[in-house]
Order: structure tokens, then C-alpha cells, then sequence
């Protein structure tokens, strides 16, 4: 294959990627709920004038959770391809999923109160 052809190729698969993310923000609640999130740090670290260490937290757990939330969509999906019917191992793949997501979920909250709770206690105590 060319070097035209490999571009073409990747290129190609940009697009499947984007599609992907898409799809999952057009049927997933949860990842639409990520993505104000996600708008919600960025604006409270723009705002709060997070250092650089900060900014790098915030979007390695921004990635994370996003990520995650596209695995386990992808997961909840093959999973449904697999098994439409009712099946006790088929609810345990999806399960487990969700829990993943849920323990990314938490080490969000966890950094954002690390982060921005100390800034937000220092503002409200000159505001008072």
C-alpha cells in the first residue's frame, strides 16, 4: 500500500472514531452527563486559574471517565448483540462495565474536590 493509500486508511479511521463517539453521545445519557461535566471542570479551572499540575489531573480524569464510559458502551453493545435474551452472565458483563465506570466516576469527584474545593472555600471566605 501507498503512501497515499495508508493516509487515506487512517483518515478512514478518524472517522469510524468520531462515529463512535457520536453514537455514544446521541444514545448514552451517562456519557452526555460526562461531557457537561467535562464543560463544568474546564470552565471551574478557567476560572479558578488552576495551575498546570492541576490542568494536567483534571484532563487525565476528564479522559478517563470519557473513556471509560466508551468502553463500557461498547461493551453494553456487543453484549446486546450477543445475548438479546435475558442471561444472568450476559447481566454480570454489563454490570461489572457500569462498575468501572462508577469507581472512574468517583475518582473524578474525588480529584475535582482536591482541586477546586479548596479555591471555592477561599472565594466564599472573602465574599463573606
Amino acid at each position: 500500500m501507498n503512501f497515499s493509500g495508508s493516509l487515506r486508511k487512517l483518515i478512514r479511521s478518524f472517522g469510524y472514531a468520531f462515529k463512535g463517539i457520536g453514537y455514544a453521545t446521541a444514545t448514552q445519557l451517562n456519557f452526555r452527563v460526562h461531557l457537561v461535566a467535562t464543560l463544568v471542570a474546564v470552565y471551574l479551572g478557567y476560572a479558578l486559574h488552576i495551575s498546570v499540575n492541576e490542568w494536567q489531573w483534571v484532563v487525565l480524569t476528564i479522559t478517563l471517565v470519557l473513556v471509560t464510559e466508551l468502553l463500557n458502551t461498547a461493551i453494553e453493545t456487543l453484549v446486546d448483540l450477543v445475548s438479546p435474551e435475558f442471561n444472568k452472565k450476559a447481566g454480570r458483563v454489563k454490570d461489572v462495565a457500569a462498575g468501572a465506570v462508577v469507581i472512574t466516576a468517583l475518582f473524578a469527584v474525588i480529584n475535582a474536590l482536591f482541586i477546586f474545593l479548596p479555591k471555592v472555600l477561599i472565594l466564599l471566605h472573602y465574599a463573606s
